[in-house]
């Protein structure tokens, strides 16, 4: 596999947390992510391309394309708090080597800028979904675990697939500490109201309040880009073959 890195900028940052924001079961981590970056205004300092991202480039109104692409953005938070490292794009990994190689190079250039502490963000698929969802954690250790049970999470049984559960577990051999954030949702569907619960969450461990006024543009942002990757249809008709068709979603 191959995976090539455009560093723009290599800021200097403190004690950052890194945050993963990729596309997931009811593209919970993408909108939050989405939201956290319009919010903040972070600023983007890299970019990556993956052999094993989807094979194809879409054409936009102006005539431009699009590929699949990875991104990591940064924001300063200023004296004494620490800064933030978003991980945003538009696919995760087709392959599990993909993955394994794509979350690796991600931690590898997170802790490089000081990061020792992640965050993955993601969905929880259920049947039915109450108004106020459900939310869950796994973590690297048990201190950590205990602080993501005082945000009012339970404890996630069993497997955390796709990059969410991955970033977590490869966090734990590079010697970093980290909690994935896992929300109710009831499926493929772009889910704002789960996103909105992810950031109410996130808010209250870094002491961030964000403004969550405007987190429905960030759904339609999302649902756009879908649509520009003729994917809106797969999700809504063709819910039988979603896990084999959209493999990069769990």
């Amino acid at each position: 596999m191959v995976i090539t890195i455009d560093m723009i900028e290599k800021p200097q940052l403190n004690n950052p947390i890194l945050i993963e924001g990729l596309p997931g079961i009811g593209f919970v981590a993408n909108i939050a992510c989405l939201h956290l970056i319009t919010e903040l205004k972070a600023k983007r300092f890299a970019q990556m391309f993956s052999s094993s991202f989807q094979d194809f480039a879409v054409t936009t109104q102006d005539g431009s394309t699009r590929s699949p692409i990875n991104e990591l953005y940064y924001v300063k938070r200023g004296e004494g708090q620490q800064d933030l490292i978003i991980w945003y794009g538009n696919t995760q990994a087709l392959t599990t080597v993909g993955q394994y190689e794509l979350c690796g190079k991600v931690l590898g250039i997170a802790k490089e800028l000081g990061c020792s502490f992640v965050i993955s963000i993601g969905g929880f698929k259920k049947d039915e979904v109450a108004a106020v969802p459900g939310l869950y954690s796994t973590a690297t250790d048990e201190e950590t675990m205990q602080k993501a049970l005082d945000l009012g999470t339970k404890v996630m049984v069993g497997h955390v697939f796709g990059i969410a559960g991955l970033t977590v577990g490869l966090a734990q051999i590079m010697d970093m500490k980290g909690f994935s954030l896992l929300v109710d949702t009831a499926g493929m569907n772009p889910d704002v109201n789960a996103a909105r619960y992810a950031l109410i969450t996130l808010g209250k461990f870094l002491n961030l309040p964000v403004n969550l006024d405007k987190i429905e543009d960030s759904g339609n942002q999302i649902k756009h880009m879908l649509e520009l990757f003729g994917l809106m249809r797969s999700i809504t008709e063709e819910k039988k073959k979603e896990e084999q068709q959209l493999r990069w979603f769990i």
